[in-house]
């Protein structure tokens, strides 16, 4: 979800500021710390490939998870005063509070994931965990931030998502227009002068 929020928030900025102050804008970009989005991105790829080749890796997987979420929020932190970082800021947490308080895993509703591939609602159903998602169940604990809101057609792709991922989703979105257009703002400014 976190890429739906990056794709709408650009279209709209390079759209208010124009493709060539969008791209400028996104040419200075400086967020604190922001070399550890990328490897904690690999690493979550890494262990999503390996949790089910490497023991270790499989029955610690929602911890290391937990891990991943807690240095995001850091660098998050660190940004606190970047517009939109808020909101980006209590997003990761709301999702990382729901994953924390049952395992280390996101709890998927299983009537939204109907939206979904048959055989995610069928691995949810047998207790398979599907990287890392578990089935919602009545025994979840703060089910209503778990992986509840359903998006489908004429939504580009199906997917279920949390309140986290639209409070995330809303932060970036700020956070890539009001640098887009601003930047626009100073150049304007500057012809000006």
């Amino acid at each position: 979800m976190v890429y739906d929020g990056i794709i709408i928030g650009l279209i709209v900025g390079l759209i208010r500021a124009g493709f060539r102050n969008g791209l400028a804008a996104l040419s200075q970009l400086r967020i604190r710390g922001g070399w550890i989005f990328p490897v904690l991105l690999v690493l979550q790829f890494c262990l999503f490939f390996l949790k089910d080749k490497v023991k270790f890796i499989a029955d610690y997987n929602g911890y290391m998870f937990m891990v991943v979420y807690a240095v995001g929020l850091y660098v998050l932190f660190l940004n606190r005063k970047e517009k939109g970082f808020w909101w980006i800021f209590v997003g990761v947490a709301l999702n990382f509070l729901v994953m924390l308080v049952n395992g280390g895993k996101m709890p998927v509703s299983l009537e939204a994931a109907s939206v979904l591939d048959p055989v995610y609602s069928e691995m949810l159903k047998n207790g398979t965990v599907v990287s890392k998602h578990i089935l919602l169940t009545d025994s979840t604990r703060l089910p209503f931030l778990g992986d509840i809101i359903p998006l489908t057609s004429p939504y580009p792709r199906s997917q279920v998502i949390s309140i986290g991922d639209v409070i995330m989703n809303v932060g970036i979105f700020i956070y890539l227009n009001y640098v887009m257009v601003a930047h626009k703002l100073r150049a304007s400014f500057v012809e000006t002068k």
